[in-house]
C-alpha cells in the first residue's frame, strides 16, 4: 500500500487481561493475538465475530481508547479518530444536548462549530423532548440514537462504529443504515463492528473475521461473510446433537 492511501495500520496488536486471583494465581486471558492489517482512505472494512471473540477490544485499541499489550496502531499525523458506540463517554446527569455538544469538541470540533451542528444532531435523532432531559432517562435505543446522530455529523476523518447500528427500532435502524451509506459513498473512511454477517455484507467493501482473538479470514467482504456463515452453522449444529 502506498504511504498517499494509508491511513491506519494495526502492526501486531495483542492484548493480555490479567488480574489477581488468590495469594499465588493469576487468571490470564489473551482477548487479541497479533492483529495485522491496513486501511485505506475512504474503505470500509467490516470486522465480523461472535460474542466475546474480542472485536470490541480491538475497536477500543484502534480508536485510541486503550493501550495494546503489544503491538501498535499508526497513523498518519492529524489523523482525527472517533468510536461510536453506546453511551461512550455520555454523562448521564446532563441533557442530551449537553452531551452531543461535548461529544462533537472532543471528536475535534470547535465550540462555535458544535454549536451549529445540534440542531442537525436533534433532528436525526428524533428523540424530541428528551433531547433536552438527561441522558440517564434514556432508554438503550434513546443512547443509541444519540450517540449515531452525533457521530454522523462530525467530521472525523476514521469513524468507528460498535454494532450501535443493531439497537433501536426498527424505522431507525433502517434510517441509520442509509445516513451511514451515504457517509461512506462521500468518502469516509470506516471500520464497522458487528456480529450480523447480512449487515457487513451490504455496508462494507472488506472484512476481517476475528475468532479467539485472531484473524480467522480477511479480504473481500462475500468471501469472509461466507466463511463466518459456515462457521456459525456448524456451531449451532453442534449445539443441537
Amino acid at each position: 500500500m502506498s504511504e498517499q492511501n494509508f491511513i491506519l495500520r494495526a502492526v501486531d496488536i495483542a492484548l493480555t487481561y490479567k488480574r489477581r486471583e488468590g495469594f499465588y494465581n493469576y487468571f490470564k486471558h489473551d482477548a487479541l493475538k497479533g492483529i495485522s492489517f491496513d486501511l485505506k482512505r475512504g474503505e470500509t472494512i467490516g470486522i465480523l465475530g461472535r460474542n466475546g471473540c474480542g472485536k470490541s477490544s480491538l475497536l477500543r485499541i484502534l480508536a485510541g481508547i486503550v493501550d495494546p499489550t503489544a503491538g501498535c496502531v499508526q497513523c498518519p499525523a492529524g489523523t482525527t479518530r472517533a468510536l461510536l458506540t453506546l453511551g461512550l463517554g455520555f454523562q448521564p446527569a446532563i441533557s442530551g444536548r449537553e452531551n452531543a455538544l461535548y461529544s462533537a469538541m472532543l471528536q475535534g470540533a470547535s465550540k462555535q462549530e458544535a454549536k451549529s451542528l445540534l440542531p442537525a444532531i436533534e433532528e436525526f435523532s428524533e428523540l424530541g423532548e428528551f433531547f433536552d432531559q438527561p441522558v440517564d432517562t434514556y432508554s438503550s435505543g434513546m443512547q443509541a440514537r444519540l450517540g449515531f446522530a452525533t457521530a454522523l455529523m462530525t467530521d472525523v476523518d476514521i469513524l468507528f462504529i460498535d454494532e450501535v447500528l443493531s439497537v433501536g427500532d426498527s424505522h431507525f435502524r433502517q434510517k441509520a443504515e442509509e445516513a451511514m451509506l451515504n457517509k461512506i459513498n462521500s468518502d469516509q473512511t470506516v471500520i464497522f463492528v458487528s456480529h450480523n454477517a447480512d449487515q457487513v455484507n451490504r455496508i462494507c467493501s472488506s472484512a476481517i473475521w476475528i475468532d479467539g482473538g485472531e484473524i480467522r479470514a480477511l479480504g473481500s467482504t462475500e468471501s469472509v461473510a461466507h466463511q463466518y456463515n459456515l462457521f456459525m452453522e456448524s456451531l449451532n449444529h453442534l449445539d443441537q446433537s
